[in-house]
């Protein structure tokens, strides 16, 4: 966790930082593809929802939405959230089935109370830690967003963040504003002894306190290496993209078409062509 110049953080603000060309990479470069849907799988897992059950997500720092992708895979109907607008357009682009806006989650979340299932988070937290602006106190940031994300959530309910703190003084940080905030929970730290696979998950219950997950690759249970199996396996539909997205066939454009009439939603009648449909800005 040593500070590095390259960091993204010591770079730019967020919203300057993730202009076009950065937002592009993320939907185009399948290594990046594949380590996001990774990390949100892993995040998923961790927040440990109903089997079965399609539950109603946030995903905080959505970005150009590859993270979203994987919940609408699990059958989740989810909410995103980022400050970069260059993302969000991307997202847009790609016809993403989450509910886009843009926000900055240091000035908290507006939403009414109890109206997720959940929350994830993909690499975004640690940038709440940086003053981009003068008015900017990082302590008061992280509290105005745990305690508006608490007010969000179900009781009951989970919210697993994906970060990459800089160091203990950090991550000392965050987690003291979220119990300030009245979340329960603490830190799952999966393959601790990886310099390259290590990752930090931040994994906090609303209104009931629960046991912390193991974290991956620690020799604890049979539990625990059935789940680095599954975790550290290759996704075979990242195999030979090319940085290209695969979400162009006419199987996947008229599956998306049925999601989307089960949903409720408008949908433009079936022609042999299957017409892509754009997706209204807020």
């Amino acid at each position: 966790m040593a500070s590095s110049g390259r960091r993204p953080e010591h770079t730019a603000p967020p919203d300057v930082f993730y202009n076009e060309e950065e937002a592009k990479k993320y939907s185009q470069n399948s290594r990046m593809i594949e380590i996001q849907t990774q990390m949100s799988e892993r995040a998923v897992e961790l927040l440990n929802l109903p089997e079965g059950q399609p539950c109603f997500l946030l995903d905080v720092g959505c970005g150009s939405g590859l993270s979203g992708d994987y919940l609408s895979e699990e059958g989740h109907f989810w909410v995103g959230i980022d400050i970069s607008t260059a993302m969000l357009d991307v997202a847009l682009e790609r016809e993403v089935e989450g509910d886009l806006l843009v926000g900055d989650m240091g000035q908290g979340m507006p939403f009414r109370p109890g109206t997720f299932d959940g929350c994830i988070s993909i690499s975004a937290l640690q940038w709440l830690c940086n003053a981009d602006k003068r008015t900017h106190s990082p302590p008061k940031r992280l509290y105005t967003f745990f305690s508006t994300l608490y007010s969000s959530l179900a009781r009951g309910a989970r919210a697993v963040f994906q970060l990459y703190p800089e160091n203990s003084e950090q991550l000392e940080l965050i987690t003291a504003q979220a119990m300030k905030a009245g979340f329960s929970g603490g830190m799952v730290v999966d393959y601790p002894n990886s310099s390259k696979a290590k990752k930090f998950f931040l994994c906090l219950f609303a209104g009931v306190s629960g046991v912390l997950p193991k974290g991956l690759g620690s020799e604890t249970s049979d539990r625990t290496v059935q789940n680095q199996v599954q975790y550290s396996g290759q996704r075979c539909r990242f195999k030979n993209m090319k940085g290209k997205s695969a979400k162009k066939g006419r199987d996947w454009i008229m599956e998306k078409k049925e999601r989307r009439r089960r949903q409720g939603r408008d949908v433009r009648p079936d022609t042999k062509y299957t017409g892509r449909q754009r997706r209204p800005v807020f």
